[in-house]
């Protein structure tokens, strides 16, 4: 019988998705006879939990980043078990997600989430004695927070050493634990060649490539910080990569470029692989996978913008690692990125750095696990 996987994630953001896409495709590489569903639990609810659940946060995000990260802090404070506001949260899930929970009753070898939602309605119906079938969390960010850990989980993937020490202090026993680093596509792991990248994009060999990410949906300071790239005093090949936002390309179009730089305008594409193979900088928030795939490309990190919480954490794990930069102001932005530029000295040093924290295998190492623990890895050759 070829292994059945379910594989979860939540649409909060693009990040919790892509990982479970990666996962995906990494267990279907591994085991071309499994039976992988890559399931979206917030298509199984309602419009009204589904517009509250993601479209609230990104709104919250947008408007009051600061009190995201304040609900993140209270949130990971250390609670007794069973306490109200969990059981709380857990009823009105479970409530909002009835069909899903159908969807878990069906006949899996092991589930691998790559949301902190679905592992928690795992756990409860495991101990309500509903369901048996193992489950691993997949950490999507550096360090890790309080809400992933949820009792029983099997085997937690963690983004990082830290993490896993996290997680060992929340309780999760040691042998759970795995630091596979966060899951990205298997892409990311075959090797590149830089030169024939820009060639093909092209590129001037002698000018620099600055790269700006906007995010899946192309919301937030696009503009204000694409016009402090402009700003940047060598002359340099940008391109800013606008997500799924149509008005967003439009809008950059209309800015001014000197005469020294070299623009490229581009929309959603999923060629983000290349383009990091290209640049020496890339600006941007620093989610998870986001974070990961520059790693994965040993390209530096220009963080702008981290929303309080996760984001502001893998931020000071790249910074104390010495793999990234940070800039406060859009206003210093030029100035910084150019004295990084002028410094090709420090900018190797970034980029080795990037190099040697990245774990582009991640996917792979979780696909392995979960071939493991649906009991088909020794027949399938999976070691």
């Amino acid at each position: 019988m070829p292994a059945r996987i379910l594989v979860l994630s939540a649409s909060v953001g693009s990040g919790h998705t892509r990982a479970a896409q990666a996962v995906t495709l990494a267990i279907s590489q591994l085991d071309p006879t499994a039976l992988v569903r890559n399931v979206d639990v917030l298509q199984f609810t309602n419009a009204v939990f589904r517009r509250i659940y993601s479209t609230g946060y990104l709104k919250l995000v947008d408007l009051a980043p600061h009190l995201i990260g304040y609900l993140y802090d209270q949130m990971d404070r250390p609670r007794a078990p069973d306490n109200m506001q969990d059981r709380l949260r857990l009823l009105i899930e479970k409530l909002n997600l009835r069909r899903f929970i159908e969807l878990l009753e069906e006949p899996w070898d092991v589930v691998v989430s790559t949301h902190f939602m679905p592992p928690e309605i795992v756990a409860s119906l495991r101990r309500a004695g509903k369901i048996t079938t193992p489950q691993i969390t997949v950490i999507t960010d550096f360090d890790c927070h309080r809400i992933w850990v949820h009792n029983p989980t099997d085997h937690y993937c963690a983004g990082s050493d830290e993490g896993a020490a996290v997680l060992a202090s929340l309780g999760v026993p040691r042998e759970t634990i795995h630091v596979t680093g966060v899951p990205i596509h298997p892409l990311f792991y075959q090797p590149r060649d830089r030169a024939e990248c820009r060639k093909q994009w092209g590129m001037d060999d002698n000018r620099p490539c600055i790269l700006q990410l906007s995010g899946g949906f192309g919301v937030g300071p696009v503009a204000n910080i694409f016009q402090g790239l402009l700003n940047v005093r060598q002359p340099a090949h940008l391109v800013v990569v606008c997500g799924k936002n149509p008005k967003t390309p439009k809008q950059l179009a209309q800015i001014p470029v000197p005469e020294r730089h070299k623009v490229q305008l581009l929309g959603f594409t999923d060629k983000i692989d290349e383009l990091m193979t290209c640049a020496d900088v890339i600006v941007s928030k620093p989610g998870g996978l986001t974070t990961s795939e520059v790693l994965a490309r040993g390209a530096v990190m220009a963080v702008v913008n981290p929303i309080p919480g996760q984001e502001s954490r893998n931020c000071d794990y790249l910074l104390e690692n010495g793999a990234a930069i940070k800039v406060n102001n859009i206003a210093t932005m030029a100035d910084k990125i150019a004295h990084l530029l002028d410094d090709p000295q420090r900018l190797a040093v970034l980029k080795a750095t990037a190099a040697k924290l990245a774990h582009p295998r991640a996917a792979l190492e979780i696909a392995k696990l979960a071939l493991r623990y649906a009991g088909k890895a020794e027949s399938r050759g999976v070691v």
